[in-house]
């Protein structure tokens, strides 16, 4: 049997194929640094990898989940990520956009999975139902967990798509009746990138696969493994309506006068005080808009167990920042009394500074008088 691999086309050499012009591929690597987070000098170094190395043999595979993950990635706000990452990615194993179906699409999974054994990225989009040994989620005659665990034998490394796969999700909340279980929690001898979102956003899936094409290896996890340079930040940090919470003025019901004027959302549920995203910086539908600036408090989907850390519309106790009895009914005084302690620190730190100047001129003075003697 002839055992020789077909060369791999380069990322580039599929951008090119697809019509896209060498513009347009510095375009997409200039945009992918920017949204990783990195200094102009690593747009060589992006442009560099996607020109020399085989595209990435990807499977992707769907267990308990709504496909949100899937049509955030095609939704994504710079065509080459979706056109030809994407595209490249169906033409290896996955169920929801790729041509084949039943035992052709089987066939072609298992080509890629021995083919490129050790190689491969597996990402998984669901999470994967452990209760009564499987059966709420069988595929191809077998259940997820026996799928995921066959895909992930040879995989160079795991990324897990949304919160599904990442935390569980809304499948997993209370009481859990599908016992269903992230991937992280299944399979454990191989790195794992958690890049969870109810969905995630495109711009940051694409970020990701190009980090690992890029650079070869994973990119810096937090302690929940996912990517910092999108789950650095609390979405509360990057928020515009951030000064209004600052200052104490909120939302108090929805569709009340303080809504229309753009107040603060916290007391009406916005959880982004708690939530780790880039929602804030990179926004949705390119660059539109998110949920906060569409009216609607963050529901913390990106955090573990987001479904049953309290009622969605309740606001929190307690605020990251502000101390663990702050709240949003003392952060407005808080913020005044700061305000005002500034005013009178800077009046007395001006009064102190002049009267050292005029000491100062005085003492200078009369070094000239003295010299001029």
């Amino acid at each position: 049997m002839n055992t020789t691999k077909e060369r791999q086309e380069t990322y580039y050499e599929s951008i090119i194929k697809s019509g896209y012009s060498r513009r347009d591929f510095m375009k997409f690597s200039a945009f992918m640094a920017a949204y990783l987070g990195y200094e102009t000098s690593a747009i060589g170094q992006i442009e560099h990898a996607l020109k020399t190395t085989p595209r990435l043999p990807i499977i992707w595979e769907h267990f308990q989940e709504c496909t949100c993950c899937s049509e955030s990635f095609i939704r994504t706000d710079h065509p080459i990520a979706a056109d030809i990452i994407l595209d490249k990615v169906s033409l290896d194993y996955t169920a929801t956009l790729m041509a084949a179906s039943g035992h052709q699409a089987e066939a072609a999974k298992h080509e890629t999975m021995e083919k490129y054994k050790g190689e491969y990225i597996l990402c998984v989009e669901g999470s994967v139902p452990m209760g009564d040994d499987g059966v709420y989620c069988c595929i191809a005659g077998k259940t997820a967990e026996d799928q995921l665990r066959e895909s992930a034998a040879g995989a160079k490394a795991i990324i897990a798509w949304g919160s599904c796969a990442s935390n569980g999700c809304v499948q997993s909340a209370h009481p859990n009746p599908t016992t269903a279980t992230p991937i992280h929690k299944i399979i454990k001898d191989k790195p794992i990138i958690n890049v969870p979102g109810c969905p995630p956003i495109g711009e940051v899936m694409a970020g990701v696969v190009v980090h690992v094409v890029a650079f070869g290896r994973l990119p810096e996890l937090d302690r929940q493994g996912r990517p910092k340079a999108f789950y650095a930040k609390r979405v509360h940090d990057s928020c515009y309506r951030r000064p209004y919470f600052d200052a104490g003025l909120f939302v108090e019901e929805f569709d009340d006068e303080n809504a229309k004027k753009g107040y603060c959302l916290y007391k009406v549920g916005c959880k982004g005080p708690s939530t780790y995203n880039a929602c804030g910086t990179m926004r949705w539908n390119g660059g539109v808009s998110y949920p906060i600036q569409s009216g609607h408090g963050c529901f913390g989907c990106s955090e573990d167990n987001f479904w049953d850390n309290g009622p969605i519309y309740e606001r929190l106790t307690n605020v990251p920042g502000f101390g663990i009895e702050a709240n949003a009914d003392k952060i407005g005084m808080v913020a005044t009394g700061a305000v005002a302690g500034a005013a009178v620190a800077h009046s007395i730190a001006s009064t102190i500074s002049k009267r050292k100047e005029m000491r100062e001129r005085v003492v200078s003075g009369k070094d000239v008088e003295k010299r001029v003697e």
